[in-house]
């Protein structure tokens, strides 16, 4: 996995899903670093997007890290056909259950990164029990379920104290930002500590994906 900072992680939710193995081959092709694939069930968040089967037909388009976020709940049941489709990291929301750390050892014990995802209204300490298991911390920077959405600024703060509790584990631990991010708001969250940049309308959105990604990278203050 190649550790440039920022890492850039195409949200596949603002692809073109009639060709979306050939949407991520392209980004692959223009330098990305992570994909992103949003999975949801119409019940934790209102959209529906897809299940292992699609991300099997995928794992062929790119050698890319598959980074899976699950909006979902219940968790667990899903955590191993995922992992059997090609997921190289799951993360998932804080609040889709009561254990969730039952389920980051789930998902590490499958030999892949676990993560955790905190909604906007949740704090930041609402982790602190699990951070010894994390891999990745996603902040969303926008209420999850939809893409195109506005930044919030209100979450830098929270990023700044995420960043903090991963200083004080010192712990490897990706600090991902998801919700908004565009070249005006990327280099307020790697400020504020984040360092991977998941982005979805800025990429998928734009004519060319590798002046995108470029832009995106370039923002690194």
């Amino acid at each position: 996995m190649d550790i440039r900072v920022p890492l850039i992680a195409p949200s596949v939710l603002s692809a073109d899903f009639a060709c979306l193995g050939e949407e991520i081959r392209a980004v692959d092709k223009h330098g990305a670093d992570w994909i992103h694939l949003d999975v949801m069930d119409g019940h934790f968040v209102p959209n529906m997007t897809f299940g292992p089967v699609v991300l099997k037909s995928l794992r062929s388009y790119s050698k890319l890290f598959f980074d899976v976020h699950f909006m979902i709940e219940p968790v667990d049941p899903f955590i191993e056909p995922f992992v059997q489709a090609g997921a190289d990291q799951i993360s998932f929301h804080i609040e889709a259950g009561p254990h969730a750390h039952r389920s980051l050892q789930h998902i590490k014990s499958f030999g892949i990164k676990a993560g955790i995802v905190l909604c906007p209204a949740t704090p930041a300490n609402a982790i602190s029990e699990v951070i010894d298991l994390v891999d990745n911390i996603l902040i969303m920077t926008v209420n999850p379920g939809f893409g195109g959405q506005k930044f919030l600024s209100s979450q830098l703060a929270k990023i700044r104290a995420i960043h903090e509790m991963v200083q004080k584990s010192g712990r490897s631990i990706h600090i991902s930002v998801d919700g908004g991010i565009n070249v005006q708001t990327a280099p307020l969250v790697i400020e504020a500590g984040a360092n991977v940049l998941i982005a979805g309308t800025s990429i998928y959105g734009q004519p060319d994906y590798g002046q995108a990604i470029d832009a995106l990278r370039g923002t690194k203050k």
